[in-house]
């Protein structure tokens, strides 16, 4: 008796039955990311951005729980993985329009309602808020820039000094403006994906 679980989740086949494959359930965002490999099958998608097989996929998943490398692992490794991904896992994120699986060529692409599992995702390629870099050193430029013309070092000698603190100035509401900008664009993003959850 095989204990992996092929039954789909009542969540998931209302989802197919329906029709509505644009939009999920949080039920169903949350059953489809309790499970570590359905997880690590996002992580890898992402990763590559493209389709990949499902050979290639279960490799590296299994290289992933074993803790080694592609080439050390056992067939035995590999077979675990490969079957629980072809017989469960792909095949409930396919239901719920996560990836696109072709079982017959076993082919996995991500799909539309992949974004909605991404946000709940710390992963390396799950947007960073790096502002704070920027603020700092246009703070360290606007600084120096400051000091030379007081200190009267170089060319900086001849400005003026409320011309390079106007400048400076500038910069920073430059900066402040392009951050608004960007995070309302994002608050956007992540309002139109939140309200594709039910």
């Amino acid at each position: 008796m095989s204990s992996v679980d092929t039954s789909i989740p009542d969540e998931i086949r209302s989802v197919t039955e329906e029709g509505d494959t644009d939009r999920l359930s949080k039920d169903v965002i949350f059953e489809l990311l309790k499970n570590r490999r359905r997880r690590q099958v996002l992580a890898y998608l992402l990763e590559n951005e493209a389709t990949v097989t499902l050979g290639e996929l279960a490799e590296r998943i299994a290289a992933w729980e074993n803790d080694t490398e592609v080439a050390a692992l056992s067939s035995d490794q590999r077979k675990r993985v490969y079957v629980a991904l072809y017989q469960t896992h792909l095949p409930k994120m396919d239901d719920a329009g996560i990836v696109d699986y072709d079982q017959d060529r076993g082919l996995i692409t991500l799909a539309d309602n992949a974004d909605l599992l991404v946000m709940y995702l710390d992963t390396e390629n799950h947007y960073r808020d790096r502002w704070d870099r920027w603020y700092a050193s246009l703070s360290v430029v606007g600084a120096v820039l400051v000091a030379g013309v007081v200190v009267g070092v170089g060319p900086l000698a001849l400005a003026p000094v409320a011309a390079v603190s106007g400048l400076v100035v500038a910069a920073f509401l430059f900066v402040s403006a392009a951050h608004c900008v960007v995070n309302r664009r994002r608050r956007r993003t992540v309002d139109d994906k939140l309200s594709r959850v039910e």
